[in-house]
């Protein structure tokens, strides 16, 4: 056994946001000595922060408070873990760059897993407003190639419970509305946040990762948002009253919203239009989630939209 395989500490930025949550709690969940890297918590912030980070201490994770800015804050962090989990959003992506500097400094970070979690950013052609996030990826990627700290890119594609959330509305029993991009038939792979993040463990304690891109592409959450919509009618027996936006109009609202507004705009298109999820084939050296951890039983969209009927998750659409 591996090193990494062993019970790693393993320390996480970005643990109160929305997908940080369930990586905080699959690191647990895998019985690993879990970190969270945190903001100092001010009276003004969101009291379920507060509680989120007491739930975290429930758990047995421990929290280090700092800003980003804080080198040597950071470097003293950095020192106590082995793997280090970025999932911070746009804007403070770039923050990346600090976290990499400190990790270089402290000499000992055995696995740096960036913050992804999306397409592939090295093979895809958005809208201008979603390649400039692709672009500042594309930076963290050859910060971390020239490192020397050992890393692994993960191609996570569609956050599942979040667009399932966006495309159907399920907490909203009273509408029957839904919108549909472009045609409606582009391939996407629709996957649920908790096995994501559950992967994620895996690969970041696995010698097989390192230096390596590894793609999240689950056969049975391979989809078209067409197929999911008339899978959710079946289930709901609701008749969805549908709305279609044309590519035109995406591409015209990414051109005049104002930033971050029009980001959404070319991430839809880039998703729904474009299907530049699937629109790649894997190269040889391309790591397939599934062929790695074969015994893994992921949640298909399927058992995703039966756990909404069941006890909806809340609703998290304030940005992608």
């Amino acid at each position: 056994m591996g090193d990494l395989e062993k019970k790693s500490k393993i320390l996480i930025f970005g643990g109160t946001g929305y997908y940080g949550t369930y990586q905080v709690k699959a690191c647990v969940a895998a019985a690993h000595p879990t970190y969270v890297y945190v903001r100092p918590f001010k009276p003004h912030h969101d009291p379920s922060k507060s509680d989120l980070l007491q739930e975290f201490k429930s758990l047995g994770v421990t929290i280090f408070e700092g800003e980003l800015n804080e080198h040597e804050k950071l470097v003293e962090a950095i020192r106590q873990v082995d793997i280090v989990i970025v999932t911070l959003g746009m804007p403070p992506i770039m923050d990346q760059l600090k976290i990499i500097a400190a990790m270089k400094e402290a000499g000992n970070v055995k696995r740096f897993i960036p913050s992804e979690f999306g397409n592939e950013v090295d093979r895809i052609s958005p809208l201008p407003p979603y390649q400039a996030c692709c672009d500042q990826k594309k930076v963290i990627r050859r910060a971390a190639e020239k490192s020397g700290i050992p890393y692994t890119f993960v191609v996570a594609n569609t956050y599942g419970a979040y667009f399932v959330n966006y495309l159907l509305r399920p907490y909203d029993k009273k509408s029957n509305k839904v919108a549909i991009y472009g045609t409606g038939e582009a391939r996407f792979s629709c996957n649920y946040e908790k096995d994501i993040a559950e992967y994620t463990v895996k690969v970041a304690t696995d010698p097989r990762t390192e230096n390596g891109l590894i793609i999240y592409r689950l056969p049975k959450c391979i989809i078209t948002q067409m197929d999911l919509i008339s899978i959710w009618e079946k289930k709901t027996g609701r008749t969805m009253e549908k709305t279609y936006i044309s590519e035109e109009k995406l591409i015209n609202l990414s051109e005049t919203l104002p930033f971050p507004d029009n980001v959404p705009m070319a991430i839809l298109h880039s998703l729904f239009v474009k299907g530049e999820e699937m629109a790649y084939d894997l190269k040889e050296d391309d790591l397939d989630v599934v062929e790695l951890y074969p015994e893994y039983k992921y949640t298909t969209v399927e058992e995703l939209l039966d756990i909404f009927l069941a006890d909806p998750p809340k609703p998290v659409l304030a940005a992608f």
